[in-house]
């Protein structure tokens, strides 16, 4: 894969992150300050509208996406995508803004197809750096967007979030023309090895990681609607740049995390020392409920290490355990059930800070990371450890190592 494909399709990925990343702090004031919406009953419904929208909308994508080329496909959706945006600004209802923005979603999904296309031209000993960098460009995304949509909101109309989302979208589809202008007729995949069929035993393995994955996303994520508001009281400091940096902390140990990867030699095998890594997020999330704020601190940073190193080598399994021709429609399994886990956590969360209290989720989480990485011993490591062939990927490292 060239170098100047890799980082155009990167940076494609960090302008969809931020575009749509701009509401998803602000979604009760969006909806209070556009349409006088204040239930947050109705808020929370929509934020689990378009988690299902995104979730039914890869897969498909993900099937499209094995008879079309993928830069094609990307200018005509991210275009669509861009004039629903627009149409979001002109909406006067709530029912008119579920409808189109949703529509929106169901197009913006495919850019996900992005992900999976990199690894697919990647070599194999360099996906876990790339995975890595991946992870740090959607967080810091993440926060770059919630940035630039409090300053829409804070300072213009709030709609006009969607016609800066717009940008990002016509941008994207200008990219992916650029794109498509200077491809050099090359191979669909990185390897020369034909395609093995979706056996039903390599489909197995998949759902398998899509359960551990379900798992310990339900788990990372429980903590997070409500960690403000905890630090806050813990702490007794009501500021919300402060209340920010706190919650950013893992975000800063990803980046040294990230920077300290691409110092050492890759290891095409690291993807099976998962267990140590969701160690070290337990003892950080049991830290975290210590009511200290010292401890909360350091609970952060032990919190974010282990968290990047076992986000990033779960997704390296999985384009270890499976082979290039099925990248896209193995990502959008275990996307789904990332996504599920999420959206169950951002549920969950609330019941359990209503009937108990704020640090009860970082005891439930704990608990939930340690069922994860019982999972993954049981379905994943034990029955394919390394010392045995998983699947035609694997062979192919095994061959090319020898």
């Amino acid at each position: 894969m060239s170098v100047s494909m890799k980082y155009w399709l990167i940076g494609l990925t960090a302008i969809a992150v931020v575009s749509d990343s701009m509401l998803i702090p602000f979604y009760p004031h969006f909806f209070e300050s556009a349409f006088g919406v204040t239930s947050a009953h109705t808020v929370g419904l929509y934020i689990a509208a378009c988690c299902l929208t995104v979730m039914l909308a890869f897969p498909v994508w993900a099937r499209v996406a094995r008879r079309a080329a993928l830069l094609p496909l990307l200018i005509n959706t991210q275009l669509v995508a861009g004039g629903l945006s627009v149409l979001c600004y002109w909406t006067a209802t709530v029912t008119q803004f579920w409808v189109v923005s949703l529509a929106m979603l169901l197009f913006k999904a495919s850019y996900l197809l992005i992900y999976p296309q990199i690894m697919r031209l990647e070599q194999a000993d360099s996906h876990g750096r790339t995975i890595g960098l991946l992870s740090v460009i959607v967080h810091f995304g993440g926060i770059g967007g919630a940035l630039l949509g409090g300053a829409v909101l804070q300072w213009f109309e709030p709609r006009q979030v969607f016609l800066l989302m717009a940008v990002g979208d016509f941008l994207q589809t200008g990219i992916c023309v650029l794109l498509k202008r200077r491809q050099a007729p090359t191979p669909e995949t990185g390897n020369d090895e034909p395609p093995t069929p979706d056996t039903p035993a390599h489909l197995g393995l998949v759902l398998r990681l899509c359960s551990v994955m379900a798992v310990f996303y339900f788990s990372a994520f429980l903590i997070r609607p409500f960690f403000v508001r905890y630090w806050e009281d813990l702490s007794g400091l009501h500021d919300a740049f402060l209340s920010g940096v706190v919650f950013a902390i893992p975000g800063a140990v990803a980046l040294l995390a990230l920077w300290l990867s691409y110092r050492r030699p890759a290891d095409s095998q690291a993807h099976w020392r998962i267990l140590p890594a969701m160690l070290f997020v337990v003892a950080g999330l049991l830290l975290q409920a210590v009511p200290s704020t010292l401890a909360v601190l350091a609970g952060r940073v032990l919190f974010g290490w282990g968290l990047f190193r076992a986000t990033v080598r779960l997704d390296q399994l999985l384009f270890a355990l499976s082979q290039p021709a099925h990248y896209a429609t193995d990502f959008s399994k275990v996307s789904f059930s990332q996504n599920l886990g999420v959206l169950v956590a951002s549920w969950a969360a609330g019941a359990v800070v209503a009937g108990t209290s704020l640090d009860t989720p970082f005891y439930l989480a704990a608990v939930g990371l340690v069922v994860s990485a019982v999972l993954f011993y049981t379905l994943l490591f034990r029955p394919q450890r390394p010392s045995r062939v998983a699947s035609p990927q694997r062979s192919r490292l095994s061959r090319s190592e020898a």
